[in-house]
């Protein structure tokens, strides 16, 4: 069953979202992906959020570039936590403008946010949020952290192990 909505903005943003879909297939976690513009098909947005809880939907990771009003306005549109991803577009002010758009919401329409690409943190977050009612999935995201913790302490072994030549 697909727990999480994933859904960006354009074509574009596929390259940086795909790692949110990446870390919840290790984690074993289902999902949905598509494109859906905020600007361009605000309809479809509106019921694609609206829509959502009743799809058995539990998160949304909602990645947009540029103006990113992306997460924001799925946000307005559902009770279910919002993760946004701002993407650096080829027309972005060095993707501050999407870290904004998302970063600034209103009180009272709470997006999450991660930083600048950062759909693999997004994945992992809305995994962390399933985990609070799914001990097998919290049971899987410790043993992820474990492997983090692993690898960090076999590349730290082997920096200071190394000899310049």
């Amino acid at each position: 069953m697909n727990k999480v909505g994933i859904i960006m903005g354009s074509t574009s943003d596929l390259p940086v979202m795909e790692e949110a879909m990446r870390v919840l297939d290790v984690l074993g976690v289902g999902y949905e992906s598509t494109v859906i513009s905020a600007h361009r098909t605000p309809d479809i947005m509106a019921d694609y959020a609206t829509s959502a809880i009743s799809r058995g939907l539990s998160v949304i990771i909602a990645g947009a570039g540029g103006a990113a009003h992306l997460p924001g306005m799925v946000a307005a549109y559902t009770a279910l936590p919002v993760i946004g991803v701002p993407v650096k577009s080829r027309n972005s002010i060095d993707g501050w403008d999407s870290i904004l758009s998302i970063l600034q919401m209103p009180a009272g329409v709470p997006v999450a946010t991660v930083a600048l690409d950062g759909a693999r943190n997004a994945g992992i977050l809305a995994a962390q949020i399933l985990a609070t009612s799914d001990t097998q999935l919290l049971e899987r995201i410790q043993s992820f952290k474990e492997g983090l913790k692993l690898k960090v302490a076999n590349t730290k072994s082997t920096v200071e192990n190394h000899k310049p030549s």
